[in-house]
């Protein structure tokens, strides 16, 4: 395994305009937080690829990629899901370039690994987390795994109790 990280001093590689470094690094993220449900990864930590390149001129532009597995409930049936997802993700910071120049992740040319590798990943997260593709989830009325009785599973229509008195009046 690469070396375990949280920070990276950019000023400490030195690097000339125009140059650039790759790194195999070792990553920790915490539980993340969907919809009420938390979500651990599988391999925790777990390796992430960074390239660093100095740009002409002072600032730094910077390449993360890392892939990850979620381990949590399927937001469908409950049962236990491990999505996996690849996370591409590129930052700039240039000093004085203006709001969409600067890097949140890099504070005084410290680059804070662990917090982009966690946005990264949250943003690349499908917005339902699923055991499989086609998962048919739960049954609204029983709670039955419609994974498990198939299509065939139903309920005979009941009518709706607060409008029972409707059924009297004579028209």
């Amino acid at each position: 395994m690469p070396a375990y990280t949280t920070d990276l001093d950019l000023a400490a590689l030195r690097l000339a305009s125009g140059e650039g470094r790759r790194f195999d690094l070792a990553v920790r993220i915490e539980a993340i937080q969907l919809a009420g449900v938390t979500y651990e990864l599988a391999h925790n930590p777990f390796e992430v690829a960074l390239e660093v390149s100095r740009m002409v001129g002072h600032g730094y532009a910077l390449h993360l990629r890392f892939e990850a597995q979620l381990a949590g409930p399927c937001m469908r049936c409950l049962k236990d899901a491990a999505p996996s997802m690849a996370v591409d993700a590129r930052e700039v910071d240039r000093a004085g370039g203006g709001e969409e120049l600067e890097s949140p992740y890099i504070t005084e040319e410290v680059l804070d690994l662990a917090a982009w590798a966690r946005e990264a990943l949250v943003l690349s997260i499908p917005t339902t987390v699923l055991c499989r593709p086609e998962c048919a989830g739960l049954c609204p009325q029983c709670a039955a795994d419609l994974n498990e009785t198939g299509p065939g599973h139903h309920h005979e229509r009941q009518g709706d109790s607060r409008w029972a008195k409707l059924s009297e009046l004579e028209l």
